[in-house]
């Protein structure tokens, strides 16, 4: 029995989970404590992006950590994977280091960790299209989004799966969460360009960094924006 998402709050629609959370952890919430939404008005991705998706369709969640695992963003993608695969075995999930799942290539799920460390507690923001058709994405990401194709009646069960599987790999051990993570890893040998420099993706170390070859050296990315080369 996982002891993530006691309590609970549940919005009809709010600007943000994950504000909403941290408000909570500032006024000393649990362990736990999950905010959950059906739709959200200001939702927010890594870099500012906005992530939103039509009321009901996809799971809007923020679960609040105390002394969080120190990789975070990882096992909250090896959990998200694997919920993803749970729903979706026919298809290929993959892990977009550090914060994205892919199904079948295209996003399906977006991570964003926010907290305060020296107080020793973290938010856990995600959101995971589960019911969203092709035509209810914006026309700019109908090529690059996905969902897990299910319906708005499996939303809790979505939910379920993804809590359980977050109690787990947020209580794995080191090495499992990261051969997990290698084993998804959706840039392995991949070209890939930040704002420092470009090169190929090598592997991930054993503190999570983003391993990359250049003409140089090979770098260790551990944080920041990767872009994928297409060309």
């Amino acid at each position: 029995m996982t002891t993530l998402g006691t309590p609970r709050i549940h919005h009809r629609k709010v600007d943000s989970t994950n504000r909403h959370a941290r408000e909570l952890a500032e006024q000393g919430a649990p362990h736990g404590t999950l905010v959950t939404a059906a739709e959200q008005s200001a939702g927010r991705g890594r870099q500012g992006r906005a992530w939103s998706a039509p009321a009901g369709t996809g799971l809007l969640m923020s679960v609040l950590l105390r002394d969080p695992y120190p990789l975070l963003s990882l096992a909250a993608g090896a959990a998200v994977a694997d919920t993803a695969a749970h729903f979706r075995p026919d298809q290929e999930v993959l892990i977009k280091w550090p914060n994205d799942v892919w199904l079948e290539g295209k996003k399906v799920a977006g991570i964003l960790v926010e907290g305060r460390p020296q107080e020793r507690w973290a938010v856990l923001g995600i959101g995971l299209n589960v019911a969203i058709s092709q035509d209810q994405f914006p026309p700019e990401l109908r090529t690059s989004a996905t969902s897990l194709g299910r319906d708005k009646s499996e939303l809790e069960a979505v939910l379920t799966k993804l809590l359980d599987a977050l109690s787990v790999w947020t209580s794995a051990n080191r090495a499992d969460v990261l051969a997990a993570v290698r084993q998804r890893n959706a840039l392995r040998r991949r070209s890939v360009s930040w704002a420092d420099g470009q090169g190929v993706v090598a592997d991930i170390d054993d503190e999570g960094r983003l391993l990359v070859e250049t003409q140089r050296c090979i770098a260790a990315l551990d944080a920041g924006e990767v872009h994928l080369n297409l060309d």
